[in-house]
């Protein structure tokens, strides 16, 4: 692993906790839209490697299970972010020369987002005992604003965040 990489992944992780910890708790179960996501994200799409993934993943769950607001949503979190992870960086090299990224990375966003948010919902479900109605109360309040705005700060971050690091030489962004 490179050290650079690994600098910037941080930085990204950092970013999204500040992200997630500042976004209030509004829906079912005091659950929030996971904005560590979208940064975990242009992590993946940045350095699309297993061992990077991983890590990023990893990271990612712990911090977001330590600034969750959600009842049961400290394992539910951990158990979410690296299932997410790999499923999305399958996607992005399954379309990766096929399509932009400028254009697979908003998708990959709002689907992933979609992902992560049900398995999280899924996992809570049991944990807190929503019942019958909670996934998809969960769904609805809190799963679906958060890819759209994931897929906004997609959007308008990535291209900004791959410039950067294009321009400043740090590290070979795929």
């Amino acid at each position: 692993m490179k050290i650079k990489v690994l600098i910037i992944l941080s930085l990204l992780v950092g970013i999204g906790t500040i992200l997630h910890a500042a976004i209030p708790g509004l829906s079912i179960a005091g659950v929030k839209p996971d904005l560590l996501l979208s940064m975990m994200f242009i992590g993946i799409f940045l350095f699309p490697k297993a061992n990077y993934v991983l890590l990023l993943s990893l990271v990612s769950g712990i911090i977001s299970a330590l600034t969750t607001s959600a009842p049961g949503g400290q394992i539910a979190n951990i158990i979410d972010k690296p299932i997410t992870a790999f499923i999305v960086l399958a996607l992005f090299l399954l379309v990766q020369k096929k399509v932009s990224t400028t254009i697979s990375a908003p998708v990959l966003t709002f689907i992933g987002t979609l992902i992560s948010g049900s398995i999280f919902a899924f996992v809570l479900s049991f944990i807190a005992s929503l019942g019958e109605g909670g996934f998809i109360a969960l769904f609805v309040t809190a799963i679906l604003p958060a890819a759209a705005l994931n897929t906004v700060i997609m959007v308008v971050v990535y291209p900004i965040i791959q410039g950067i690091i294009k321009r400043t030489n740090l590290v070979t962004v795929s």
